[in-house]
């Protein structure tokens, strides 16, 4: 069953106020009394993604596309069970990791070499980074008008650690010339027609993201080999860019002398106007660019939204912020709708590209209903908008203001 859906934008009140349904702050530790809550919101109701927390939100199952919930991604690392799944093929039906190969190729390629997932694990030194992956349309549906594709809302983003080989170093032995620009993937993954001769994805990135210490090519995700719907045995990792171009199944890579022209860097795939335009504009594709580094951005973790609290009850709240290639210099909550900012603890990565963690305090000023905004500023002074910005017809980038409903009693 295929189901993608077009929603008005989450910041409208009313539905705002609708999916904040009213939990105390005890219930958040019993996350069984949490489905019905969550697929309430989400407007789905059908079993979830084996392998998958149960509370996880399903958006599509042909390709299988589902987020958690902001409240499950709460840990520090992000277990593999809450990560999200974005698909845009079917997943591999036979897999054999003693025969699976590795090519490395493409008109800027030196020579064409081929490795074994063995000989990548032995013949190159392993590192370990914890890496966020957030999909592009992550915050899908709250643009208005509604923008197609996959309807997300806060939770198609996560940070788990990643072990492997660095891209630059296999990248190196089959040796780049002088006129390489990019690189593209291709996995073993199937198009949904079934069709061997289509592509259902093909990205990448240029050069530059390539030979960063941080890009991987991957085997292991939180000290376990990949689970197979994220790319078991073997995957690219780009932090702080789209995760379309973390690709899956991984099985060639073509080193190229001009942006990758792959399925899915066309067009307005995984691109946004290079230029502001008017909500529900029609934009030509040559005035479309396409999207890198990821724009900073911050979720609360806890408490859930609706949680109720009593009066003069000291509120402890926290979350993560990103900011693509770049780093969160300072993270500000507010209770009055933007109007004051306050400061929040706010520790450093545990590498580039990780995600970092904030927490914060609060006493609520009086009793009744009331809204916790969070705020994330980068190192280049950019921060977060408090309403959606740069409406685009794929719906991409949505960085606005994460914000969950109190009541205090």
């Amino acid at each position: 069953m295929n189901r993608s859906f077009k929603k008005k934008s989450y910041w409208s009140r009313r539905k705002f106020i609708q999916t904040s349904s009213a939990v105390t702050i005890s219930s958040l530790l019993a996350p069984t009394l949490l489905t019905g809550y969550h697929l309430r919101a989400s407007g789905i109701s059908q079993p979830g993604l084996p392998g998958k927390h149960p509370d996880m939100l399903v958006l599509n199952d042909r390709p299988w596309n589902t987020e958690a919930p902001a409240h499950l991604l709460d840990e520090e690392v992000t277990s593999m069970d809450r990560l999200f799944v974005r698909n845009n093929g079917l997943v591999p039906s036979e897999i054999d990791p003693e025969k699976w190969t590795l090519e490395i190729s493409g008109e800027s390629a030196v020579t064409t070499k081929t490795f074994t997932l063995a000989q990548l694990k032995s013949d190159f030194e392993h590192y370990t980074y914890q890496l966020v992956l957030e999909c592009g349309g992550n915050g899908r549906s709250e643009f208005d008008p509604p923008a197609k594709g996959n309807q997300w809302t806060t939770g198609a983003v996560g940070a788990p650690k990643w072990t492997g080989v660095r891209l630059k170093d296999v990248l190196q032995r089959a040796g780049l010339k002088a006129d390489a620009v990019y690189i593209g993937y291709y996995g073993k993954d199937t198009h949904l027609s079934g069709d061997p001769q289509k592509v259902p994805i093909s990205r990448g990135v240029p050069i530059k993201k390539a030979l960063e210490d941080e890009s991987l090519i991957a085997w292991a995700a939180n000290g376990k080999d990949l689970p197979l719907m994220h790319g078991y045995p073997l995957r690219l990792v780009f932090g702080g860019w789209p995760a379309s171009t973390s690709g899956k199944w991984l099985s060639r890579i073509v080193i190229r002398n001009q942006v990758h022209d792959g399925a899915k860097m066309q067009g307005q795939s995984y691109r946004v106007p290079c230029k502001p335009v008017a909500p529900g504009s029609k934009v030509a594709d040559e005035d479309m660019c396409i999207i890198e580094s990821m724009p900073v951005k911050s979720i609360i973790s806890y408490p859930r939204t609706g949680a109720i609290i009593k009066k003069n009850q000291i509120l402890e709240f926290h979350g993560h912020a990103w900011a693509g290639d770049q780093s969160v210099t300072k993270v500000d909550s507010s209770v009055d709708f933007g109007n004051t900012w306050h400061p929040l603890e706010l520790k450093l990565p545990s590498n580039p590209l990780a995600w970092q963690h904030w927490s914060g305090k609060m006493k609520f000023p009086y009793p009744g209903y009331h809204e916790l905004w969070v705020r994330a500023t980068d190192n280049l002074g950019d921060h977060q908008p408090m309403v959606v910005p740069g409406w685009n017809p794929r719906g991409y980038l949505n960085n606005a203001c994460h914000r969950i409903a109190i009541r205090v009693e």
